[in-house]
């Protein structure tokens, strides 16, 4: 190192020696340049999985705030059903929520937020944006129970639309309705709709209550057998009207009054 520094002969000596230990000094780098390659490509990895697993999460938060938005875009949906439903008629009404269904299989009932403090009281009809779900069986100062009209208990006075013939419309205790006691000669056919004909003054006039599904005319029975679809949505959506004219209004008052 000395001679090289003070004599300038030694110079290409020096280059001559720097390329013979060039390949030495690579072998001996390789093992250190391979450890600094890996360690970097671990940290890229590390850095690669931590940002692809914070786009999953943030995917997943984009697509449940989607969701979130559809759900409300039906429930807006369903809303302003139910109140063009509700300016078609003259009854006064007002919406409430099914909060709770009855778990017993034999009965179709459901629970409303809506009790006897909101003017709630037995009897009340309850509607969708469709036609009748059911009615009022009992109240409490907050909450009512309603029995929809597919449950074998309930029954609802009908009028065929198309040509004015009158029948009663029961639940079945199913997904369905079906007309009693209509003898076979009637003229109720598949397709024909079914609305409330008023008669018994518990339900309102003209609302939708089904459409005829099917009619059998057996020969061995007295009566045909006419099932008949629910027009309202009875496994669909949580809000619901509740309609009373002002003729059941005053008779509900005049009952309270003389029951006080």
């Amino acid at each position: 190192m000395f001679l090289d520094y003070r004599y300038e002969q030694f110079r290409s000596m020096r280059g001559s020696v720097s390329t013979v230990v060039f390949p030495v000094k690579k072998i001996v780098d390789a093992p250190l340049a391979c450890a600094r390659g890996f360690g970097g490509f671990l940290a890229t990895q590390k850095h690669l999985f931590a940002e692809n697993q914070k786009l999953r999460e943030e995917q997943l938060l984009f697509h449940g705030r989607l969701q979130k938005l559809a759900a409300l875009e039906k429930e807006n949906e369903h809303l302003r059903e139910l109140m063009k439903s509700g300016a078609q008629v003259s009854e006064n009404m007002f919406i409430a929520n099914i909060i709770n269904i009855d778990p017993d299989p034999f009965t179709h009932q459901v629970i409303l937020n809506k009790g006897r403090v909101h003017g709630v009281f037995d009897g009340q009809t309850v509607i969708d944006a469709n036609g009748i779900m059911g009615s009022v069986i009992s109240v409490n100062e907050y909450e009512s129970r309603a029995m929809l009209i597919t449950d074998a208990s309930h029954a609802v006075p009908v009028e065929n639309v198309r040509n004015g013939l009158r029948a009663i419309a029961v639940g079945t205790g199913g997904s369905n309705l079906e007309l009693r006691h209509v003898p076979k000669s009637l003229d109720i056919n598949e397709g024909d709709v079914f609305i409330s004909s008023g008669l018994g003054g518990r339900f309102p006039v003209g609302f939708p209550v089904g459409k005829v599904h099917s009619v059998k005319r057996d020969r061995g029975k007295p009566f045909a057998t006419i099932i008949v679809h629910p027009s309202a949505k009875l496994d669909r959506g949580g809000h619901i009207l509740l309609i009373r004219s002002s003729d059941k209004k005053v008779k509900h008052e005049e009952a309270n009054a003389i029951t006080q």
